[in-house]
């Protein structure tokens, strides 16, 4: 609760109710589900009777804007009451968790007098899950994800940029929220790369500023698929810093089993076919693992059958495979050699027995 307080305290010191009645409100909250009904009660009337008149939800709800297109800068996701499934390798799982026990025990750090900034910087491949983490984060804190627009921010007026920077970070600051930076490198390049407008590289300078004051009271996420373009000063800012890499061996198997959990299938009590459709997706990224699951699974609805197959998974990981390359040969061979019987390839097909065979022949 000391963190609310110190943010209420600061709300009334800046003037700025909207501050001073979201973490009114949040406190309430908590003393409400801690037992002291009484406390909870005279808080939440306390704050109706007095600022009714200069504060509605509607206002909290109303989000920043660019001043030239007009684009709301933000987006508000209110934490999902579904779990998002998440499958990290054991060490940055626990990093993680780590990172969601500091926010959650933000109060008690503040009463011992250690001083953390609750800052996470997530940097790797594309569809690996940078933005899922910062989701799942936000549903075990309970705390709603202020997702900054990066195609509104950025401004063809002269200053623009900057001005929309300090909007998104004062509008997360107003409220109990967790701010997220995705594809945090369109912002905050190196200085130094001579290929970006000097409004941009200048725009560097607001983003650091910014961010050092927020992060030591508030909640910040980044995330980058481009580390390399980092400015050397952003990586300081953050006090976790975490590489989220495509998912290996025990990895793949587990986000498999995620992905087809809500359906019967043929394979996930099949050690073996387990094991080679994961050895299969090696390489892949969670994303793309996804799209390649939710593919079989349209089709298995579409043809109105109840089990997903071993080899309806093979025969959508063939076509991602060979995107503008697909023959009937070659995927024959595909799911010949990954042990499907040709009786169940001519099935699938719809094409004869002796047909496999002579295309198998014809590889031979």
């Amino acid at each position: 609760m000391y963190t609310e307080i110190l943010r209420i305290i600061e709300g009334g010191l800046a003037k700025d109710t909207k501050k001073v009645y979201s973490y009114s409100k949040l406190l309430a909250e908590k003393m409400g589900k801690d037992g002291d009904d009484r406390m909870s009660k005279m808080i939440m009337k306390a704050i109706e009777n007095r600022m009714a008149t200069t504060i509605t939800m509607d206002e909290l709800l109303t989000t920043p804007v660019d001043q030239e297109s007009r684009l709301s800068i933000v987006d508000v996701s209110v934490p999902s009451v579904d779990s998002t499934p998440i499958v990290l390798p054991k060490l940055i799982d626990n990093k993680i968790a780590d990172f969601i026990n500091v926010v959650k025990h933000q109060s008690q750090l503040i009463q011992k007098g250690v001083e953390t900034s609750n800052s996470l910087l997530l940097y790797g491949s594309p569809g690996c899950g940078k933005t899922t983490i910062a989701k799942y984060i936000s549903e075990k804190t309970g705390l709603p994800l202020v997702v900054a627009r990066f195609d509104a921010i950025v401004s063809s007026l002269l200053g623009n940029t900057a001005k929309n920077i300090r909007k998104i970070f004062d509008f997360a600051d107003n409220k109990p929220c967790i701010l997220f930076l995705d594809e945090f490198d369109a912002i905050a390049k190196a200085r130094d790369d001579q290929y970006e407008l000097g409004e941009l590289k200048r725009v560097i300078n607001s983003l650091l500023q910014n961010i050092d004051s927020f992060a030591k009271q508030n909640i910040l996420i980044a995330a980058t698929n481009h580390p390399e373009l980092l400015d050397k000063a952003i990586w300081r800012r953050f006090n976790t810093v975490i590489e989220i890499g495509v998912p290996q061996d025990e990895e793949l198997v587990r986000l498999l089993k995620t992905f087809v959990d809500d359906f019967n299938t043929d394979f996930t009590t099949d050690e073996k076919k387990c094991d080679k459709i994961a050895k299969l997706l090696i390489g892949k990224s969670p994303s793309d693992i996804k799209t390649i699951i939710n593919n079989a699974k349209a089709k298995i609805v579409i043809s109105n059958r109840d089990i997903l197959q071993y080899e309806d998974v093979l025969i959508e990981l063939f076509e991602f495979n060979n995107r503008g390359n697909l023959t009937v040969d070659g995927l024959v061979e595909y799911l010949n050699d990954n042990g499907v019987p040709q009786a169940a390839i001519a099935d699938r097909m719809g094409i004869s027995l002796r047909q496999v065979r002579n295309y198998l022949n014809k590889q031979s």
